[in-house]
């Protein structure tokens, strides 16, 4: 295994992301992420190589934030689709330009939170965290093609669920 000092600098970018997409808070993010690298490095000795660093360093991420949560109730709430018509975002494009302007920002984020498992992770990796389909697929565990994919036929779904 890398030393955790490699790790930290090709993985913090990827686990801040991730984080990000969770919490639309950047601070709080910044914070988890460093969180979940003194984590990591406390429970290096069980990491087996059996996945990727990536997918391990998600997964301490994510038991993280729980815990983070459980500690701190929301006290606000979230500008859920807030980078969604933005631009910049990587994931904005028609569809989703469509969909700011035809529902809105709540409905869209309880159509987005009822879609299965992958697909709603896709969505708020790329949606919320900004992820490239390639780190999706990576955080994942999948190839590039599935999270593209994955987030082609969600983002059908949503604009189907709108329309109707």
């Amino acid at each position: 295994m890398q030393s955790m000092d490699e790790i930290y600098q090709q993985y913090a970018r990827t686990v801040y992301r991730f984080l990000l997409s969770y919490t639309q808070d950047e601070d709080l993010s910044e914070e988890l992420t460093q969180e979940t690298f003194y984590q990591a490095i406390r429970t290096s000795g069980r990491f087996d190589e059996s996945c990727k660093v990536s997918t391990w360093l998600c997964a301490i991420a994510k038991n993280v934030l729980l815990t983070y949560r459980r500690k701190h109730p929301r006290e606000e709430s979230l500008d859920v689709l807030s980078e969604l018509g933005d631009e910049n975002t990587p994931a904005s494009d028609s569809a989703e330009n469509e969909a700011v302007h035809e529902v809105s920002r709540m409905e869209l984020l309880k159509l987005i939170h009822e879609l299965p498992e992958p697909s709603r992770e896709v969505m708020y990796l790329r949606v919320f965290g900004g992820l490239s389909f390639a780190e999706i697929g990576e955080v994942q565990g999948k190839t590039e093609n599935w999270a593209r994919v994955t987030f082609y036929r969600a983002k059908e779904k949503l604009r189907k669920d709108v329309t109707v």
